[in-house]
């Protein structure tokens, strides 16, 4: 494995016991780890080589990304079959090291071993300036929630998967190749807009969730307002998951445009004070009709 780019931040990387960074004074680490297993996050016969690798970094990168944080180095350790075509191993750190040079994140380091299937254990390190991470935790009452981008396309996809379906090629880049929001959550920091953030990895539901529980709030999401990829169900939008979309919080006085650097920006509804009574998350439908919600993340090829 070799580094996929430069970087000022890396001082070391392999060829040594230990990478060697050194980041830049009055920011702090950001630091995430992703596991992905051949039958669980991706199937050889489905995902190509390239498409696996991609995957494999986006979901820590879309971490850093949650964060407001700017990704400095990536560390990649692999369990490979005996019997694993040379080739798909090539194909797989092809595509992770496209996507790390995009981004300009190093491979730094690593280590490989057997296994009796593929897995691939990803850690990103990011960093962000002191105190300006953006946590889960600073969600607030009269908050309004907005999401980027639409949701359900990925999940539509693997569905389509599951019965055969010749998939578009917007279907296919995305769920096979994912884009993590980095510039676009770094911007929202930079502009102190979010009061929570967190990515879209496991469903809207459950991780809206998350940030309710963490911030001690509840939620109400307008299913109307819900961006709905095309060719995706409002369930697959709500619970589906792998879109690596932002999902974020802001004060009501805060303004926002249709679209930043051309990706939408969508207010689907609003936090209120967290209340033993209701559900932490509720829906209201078109007819203003509230109800609790019940939360379902995307499991990872579930028979559906």
């Amino acid at each position: 494995m070799s580094a996929a780019v430069g970087n000022p931040a890396l001082l070391r990387g392999i060829g040594d016991d230990c990478a060697i960074l050194r980041l830049t004074a009055g920011q702090e680490l950001l630091i995430t780890t992703d596991l992905c297993v051949e039958g669980v996050h991706f199937r050889r016969e489905w995902h190509p080589p390239r498409s696996a690798g991609h995957r494999c970094l986006a979901r820590g990168l879309s971490d850093i990304a949650a964060m407001g944080g700017e990704p400095v180095a990536c560390f990649l350790s692999l369990g490979l079959p005996d019997l694993l075509p040379q080739p798909w191993a090539n194909g797989f750190m092809r595509g992770l090291l496209a996507l790390a040079g995009q981004f300009k994140v190093p491979l730094a380091g690593g280590d490989t071993s057997r296994s009796d299937n593929i897995i691939a254990d990803i850690e990103v390190l990011g960093q962000a300036a002191s105190g300006s991470a953006v946590l889960r935790n600073g969600a607030r009452p009269g908050d309004r929630i907005f999401v980027t981008g639409e949701l359900g396309g990925s999940a539509a996809a693997l569905k389509g998967l599951y019965v055969g379906n010749k998939l578009t090629a917007s279907a296919r880049h995305r769920h096979f190749y994912p884009m993590p929001r980095l510039d676009l959550g770094r911007w929202l920091r930079q502009k102190k807009i979010p009061s929570a953030m967190i990515d879209l990895s496991d469903g809207l539901s459950i991780d809206l969730a998350h940030v309710c529980q963490e911030s001690n709030v509840a939620a109400v999401i307008d299913t109307a307002a819900i961006p709905v990829a095309r060719r995706a169900s409002l369930d697959l939008a709500m619970h589906g998951g792998e879109d690596y979309e932002l999902l974020f919080t802001a004060t009501q006085r805060t303004r926002l445009p249709a679209k930043i650097m051309d990706i939408p920006i969508t207010c689907i509804g609003e936090i209120q004070a967290a209340s033993s009574r209701r559900g932490i998350v509720q829906v209201r439908d078109e007819t203003g009709r509230v109800r609790p919600l019940k939360l379902a993340g995307w499991e990872h090829f579930r028979k559906i």
